[in-house]
């Protein structure tokens, strides 16, 4: 088989910088030397472990690449809002059909070994942890085409987006300024959060409208520690990361560089992102409230319609303030000055409260934990035991309640 000749791609010309198979482009320049054979298998062995590769070790990596690279057609569709124009997606289909030997032949076919034919790594598969790459693995046990394979990854770019933003959930912003994936995002779903049925219904419902394009509400969760506030904002991106929901968190000190956070999502037309701030609280010498404020209302330059911000807070009024402030200000005008530091919260439109649970419902919570993990108390077992952690353990809270679970599980003998 005659190796593809990778500078005739027109649109995927990543591939070209693509370390790995650099050294496959130059083995096609010189089939004799089988040392560069050797280094570029061994470098895609090194990638197939990292990656947990498997199979056809040739075929995985490219269409991995394809999938997360940054390719031309990939970011005109950003641009676009998920639109192709069919020129573009000709020249797109032009460099699949080139790259097609690849990706049905067996690496034995035109390397000097077999052991690319079948590799099985020794981590979990990618295609069994990531959604996106799992659903055109599957298309390539299928019969396909150069057209339709392309067209898959059309409808990739569009659901899932290219690059880091079609592999992770969530990010931070990290010191150079750029979105940094998070590698181990808690897998916690909405149904793992035990009552809450409320609030969970008025987040999940602002968040639908969020992701169908109608109008929506930035978000305070609000109430007692440990009731599931942060568990429920994070679950959602593991709810909705196929309709192209993801999770940004930020530090309070990067308030002030929120206007650059937004300009860097507005790029991104077809993913929506929740800017996710955690157990937020200002004391009234703290400037960047007021960065806050602005950022969600009242800048110079709109909120982009893909973001929207959610928040946790122990506190209602965000902003601490004390009956000095109230009575011991020399502020002439000191109803203005009281105002300023109330009026963070009714920034968000929608409040939602999370009260500590009473004993019935803490008690639930103990108890379905349990029987998950193949226990079941009487009830007057539960109660006494759930009793005893609770007054040992600053009071019901759907955390302590979790505690007490692993507590009583790390407790049992084989």
């Amino acid at each position: 088989m005659e190796i593809p000749l990778f500078h005739r791609l027109l649109v995927c010309r990543t591939l070209l910088r693509d370390p790995v198979l650099r050294w496959l482009t130059e083995f096609a320049a010189c089939p004799e030397d089988e040392g560069t054979a050797y280094a570029f298998a061994a470098a895609l062995i090194e990638k197939a472990e990292q990656w947990g590769l498997a199979g056809n070790l040739v075929a995985d990596y490219i269409l991995f690449r394809l999938a997360i690279d940054e390719n031309l057609a990939a970011a005109i569709m950003e641009q676009q809002k998920g639109h192709v124009g069919k020129s573009l997606e000709a020249a797109f289909t032009h460099d699949i059909a080139l790259l097609e030997p690849l990706l049905r032949e067996l690496p034995s076919a035109y390397l000097p070994l077999s052991l690319l034919d079948a590799y099985v790594p020794t981590g979990v598969r990618v295609a069994d942890e990531q959604e996106g790459a799992a659903a055109l693995f599957a298309v390539m046990c299928q019969p396909w085409t150069a057209a339709s394979l392309a067209a898959e990854l059309i409808d990739h770019y569009r659901r899932y987006g290219c690059g880091d933003i079609a592999i992770y959930r969530a990010f931070r912003w990290d010191k150079e300024k750029k979105l940094a994936g998070v590698k181990n995002f808690e897998p916690i779903r909405l149904a793992q959060l035990i009552g809450y049925m409320e609030q969970k219904q008025a987040l999940l419902g602002n968040t639908l409208a969020f992701l169908g394009g109608r109008p929506a509400n930035n978000v305070l969760l609000v109430g007692a520690r440990g009731t599931g506030k942060s568990s429920s904002v994070k679950a959602l991106a593991n709810e909705f990361f196929g309709q192209g929901l993801r999770l940004i968190q930020i530090t309070k000190p990067q308030l002030a560089e929120l206007p650059g956070i937004m300009q860097t999502l507005r790029r991104f037309a077809t993913k929506h992102f929740i800017v996710y701030l955690d157990d937020l609280s200002f004391e009234t010498s703290e400037p960047e409230y007021k960065y806050l404020k602005s950022g969600i209302e009242g800048g110079l330059e709109t909120r982009p319609d893909n973001v929207l911000i959610y928040a946790t807070s122990n506190r209602r009024h965000l902003v601490k303030e004390s009956w000095q402030d109230r009575e011991g200000t020399d502020d002439v005008h000191r109803s203005d000055s009281v105002n300023e530091t109330i009026s963070l919260s009714d920034r968000f439109g929608l409040i939602i409260d999370y009260r500590a649970p009473n004993e019935r419902e803490y008690l639930a919570i103990i108890d379905h934990y349990l029987r998950a993990a193949g226990i079941t108390l009487s009830p007057e077992e539960l109660k006494s035991a759930g009793q005893r952690w609770e007054m040992a353990h600053s009071g019901r809270s759907g955390r302590t309640a979790r505690q007490f679970v692993d507590y009583y599980l790390g407790q049992q003998r084989e």
